[in-house]
């Protein structure tokens, strides 16, 4: 059976509250879990310490039985020292799209023939 730690959402419309939870791979996001591990509750303030509550001794022993944490509850568990998060690195991640950087090459092309022609007109002139 594939173990999950992953975030079961409560509380009402606009007023998320999230559980932290394992359950089964297979339940649904707010169904049937096998134990709570703690909460999050995203609408406190980042510095207050009950936006985040977490038993470390439940999840290390989760963790060791085989359950795999999403990656929200990953940064949660790297924050409280439970369970190392890899540094992700995506250096093409704010590069323009293909067809974009096809349009700017235009345009720098169509500015330098501007200028080149612009260039060439003001000599002619004086």
């Amino acid at each position: 059976m594939a173990l999950k730690i992953r975030l079961a959402r409560g509380g009402a419309k606009k007023r998320p509250y999230y559980r932290i939870v394992v359950a089964d791979a297979r339940s649904p996001r707010d169904g049937r879990f096998i134990d709570r591990i703690g909460s999050y509750d995203p609408l406190k303030a980042k510095d207050d310490p009950a936006r985040i509550t977490l038993d470390a001794e439940k999840a290390k022993e989760w963790i060791a039985k085989g359950a795999q944490p999403t990656d929200r509850v990953l940064r949660f568990l790297d924050a409280a020292g439970v369970a190392p998060r890899a540094a992700r690195n995506n250096p093409a991640k704010g590069q323009p799209g293909k067809k974009a950087q096809e349009r700017a090459a235009e345009r720098a092309a169509a500015a330098a023939a501007a200028a080149a022609a612009a260039a060439e007109a003001a000599p002619a002139e004086a």
